[in-house]
């Protein structure tokens, strides 16, 4: 059978689902199952599947699936144990797999005769002695280094009894255990002292590195110097990020995550005795409602009772009863509370949690180039080819003071932070118009694209509404320019398209609206902190300074007498000489130069006027060619006003 009828089938089963909790199970034509799903009410989960504009998770689901299949339960709590149950049971590729994220490296040291020390991320229970977690990983490799500097210890993998010793012996930093030149006692008195550095908590390992240090500078050994000022450096960092003391001394897990689309990641702080001794990543698909993530990830997670500690602290109370109950019924000889975060300890450590995981989510998004998100923009906008580059635009001022337009660039679904510009608005300055900055800054963004014959975006997205959009397309159409161009409103995430006042509306999960958040978000950003900037400098800055030559003493001396440069460029030449105390030709000079200054402002204001007051279809063309005209040669001086973010 066809995709066409097998929907229709799927669609139909939605429909003819009764209204009770339960749990359902979608099998593909071998009758495989490759999902498995919970819901409060199964007709209305099921149907939600065939409604609006699902992202690309969800599209794949259904046109693999052949039929639904599901279990009424008498409440929410029994569908998730069976969710639960069925889930293991199944494996099914759409549900969460739990995928141990990359986790900190820690310092390991072997339980032999002659230990190795060395850098992982694998816990063996074999005895070893293990430091950590340490999240400065170069920190860690300059400290194991510079402890093989100091200690001769054995360089090889794997001990082997040899006849003469290798190399490192030879240059002095092995004692060769290999070849019997120091004993067990002689080198396991390194490793105390090494594992002394490492537990201390006062200052006499650093004091004693530092008494080394100065003595091998004093020898005029600078290259063991520097070695050991590095690693001075690098046990610093590393006794700061051993542990963690601010909780009390009680064990607990805190859980948190972070979400884009269908991508999860979860993050598990595990205290014990008062210390934070590891942290846990997990990475998640899941096609599930936010409001089942944490109960999912924990059936799943804490699958042995020795896994669970006293308390597990979680960021809200979605699902709260029916973790509380899930808890109390698998383990019933463990005492577990579960905690809403509240108190100033707890919501720090919640917040480090949810920190993390949205740094995963972000290597996750990065890996990957957000392909799903461009390719779903395109089929939504039937754009000709994936929008790899995406460029943004938005404006922020303060009623109409120090306007900013900003322009930030996205790559395969990622910021490009070195194509990120910034314009400071010229014919909109103390002027409230949105239309008229957008117009400007796309016109001396593309104007200048166009002269330097630069690639163009495969997609302009807007801050705002359909007036933002037109206003920006108008440009584009005077520039003879064919870029797709789609408009973000805050308000309802409703997405506009030029010369369309209805909206599209997208799914909250969508990773195509999630992209254009994103991106909307971004130029936000980037636009404030900009005018913040503006407001911060003109607020220590007086418009004297303005005047060719003239210091900031001068400057609030003619402030101080004539407070405007309208003033100033009304009196005589005599009275700014007896001001500044220089000569008449200098005087005559400042005068000039003031005159002049404020010319170029009245010419600034005609060109705001200009951008203001035309209409009518003629006008309109006409005005437009005018204005690229004008704003063509602002164009050119571009490069002096863009700067790189940071």
């Amino acid at each position: 059978m066809s995709e066409a009828v097998y929907r229709k089938i799927l669609h139909d089963t939605a429909l003819k689902a009764p209204q009770s909790s339960g749990v359902y199970m979608w099998k593909n034509e071998e009758q495989t199952v490759i999902y498995v799903g919970k819901a409060k009410n199964l007709k209305n989960r099921l149907s939600s599947y065939f409604s609006g504009n699902k992202d690309i998770k969800t599209r794949l689901l259904i046109s693999h699936a052949a039929s639904i299949e599901y279990i009424t339960t008498t409440n929410e709590y029994e569908a998730l144990i069976l969710e639960n149950n069925l889930i293991k049971k199944y494996n099914p590729r759409y549900n969460i797999n739990l995928k141990d994220g990359k986790s900190y490296p820690v310092l390991r040291i072997t339980k032999e005769d002659f230990p190795k020390v060395f850098r992982t991320r694998r816990l063996l229970q074999d005895g070893s002695t293990y430091f950590g977690p340490f999240p400065d990983v170069n920190a860690l490799d300059t400290f194991i280094e510079t402890m093989y500097k100091l200690y001769p210890l054995r360089h090889c993998r794997t001990l082997r009894k040899r006849e003469s010793p290798c190399l490192y012996y030879h240059m002095g930093q092995c004692k060769a255990p290999c070849a019997g030149k120091i004993t067990k006692e002689e080198y396991q008195k390194n490793i105390e002292e090494i594992i002394e550095i490492l537990s201390s908590k006062n200052q006499e390992s650093l004091e004693k590195l530092t008494a080394e240090m100065k003595k091998a500078a004093a020898e005029l050994n600078f290259e063991k110097a520097g070695r050991l000022r590095d690693g001075i450096k690098a046990l610093m960092v590393m006794q700061n990020q051993n542990i963690v003391e601010a909780f009390d001394i009680d064990d607990k897990d805190y859980i948190n995550y972070a979400a884009e689309g269908e991508l999860v990641s979860f993050t598990v702080l595990k205290i014990r005795h008062g210390k934070l001794i590891g942290r846990e990543n997990y990475r998640v698909e899941t096609l599930s409602d936010e409001d089942d993530y944490l109960a999912e990830f924990m059936a799943c997670y804490y699958e042995e009772k020795d896994q669970i500690p006293p308390a597990i602290i979680i960021p809200s109370t979605e699902s709260y009863d029916i973790i509380v109950k899930w808890l109390k019924d698998t383990y019933k000889d463990v005492n577990c509370s579960l905690i809403i975060a509240q108190n100033q300890k707890d919501l720090a450590a919640i917040q480090m949690c949810r920190q993390n995981a949205r740094e995963d989510i972000i290597r996750r998004l990065r890996d990957r180039g957000d392909t799903p998100a461009m390719k779903e923009l395109k089929d939504l906008l039937d754009l000709d080819t994936l929008p790899v580059r995406i460029e943004g635009f938005d404006i922020a001022h303060i009623g109409g003071k120090f306007p900013v337009a900003s322009l930030v660039s996205f790559y395969n679904g990622n910021p490009d932070k070195k194509n990120y510009r910034y314009f400071r608005l010229k014919t909109t300055d103390g002027i409230i118009d949105d239309f008229a900055s957008m117009r400007e800054a796309v016109s001396r963004r593309y104007t200048r694209l166009v002269n330097e014959q630069l690639d163009l975006p495969d997609l302009i997205m807007i801050d705002g509404g359909i007036g933002q959009v037109n206003a920006a397309e108008g440009i584009l159409q005077a520039l003879n320019l064919d870029i797709p161009i789609v408009g973000l409103a805050e308000k309802f995430e409703d997405i506009y398209l030029p010369g369309n006042s209805t909206p599209i509306r997208l799914p909250r999960r969508s990773d195509a609206l999630r992209l254009l958040q994103r991106v909307r978000d971004e130029t936000h950003r980037f636009a404030t902190s900009r005018n913040q900037n503006l407001r911060t400098k003109e607020n220590t800055k007086t418009v004297f300074l303005e005047i060719p030559g003239i210091g900031e003493k001068r400057a609030l001396a003619l402030q101080k007498q004539f407070t405007t440069l309208e003033n100033l460029a009304g009196q005589e030449e005599s009275a700014i000489a007896q001001c500044l105390h220089v000569n008449a030709m200098k005087a005559a000079q400042i005068l000039l130069s003031v005159k002049d200054l404020l010319e170029k402002r009245d010419e600034k204001k005609k060109l705001q006027k200009l951008s203001l007051g035309i209409s009518g279809t003629t006008k309109e063309k006409a005005f437009e060619a005018q204005y690229i005209s004008n704003l063509a040669d602002l164009a050119l001086e571009d490069e002096k006003e863009e700067e790189n973010d940071e």
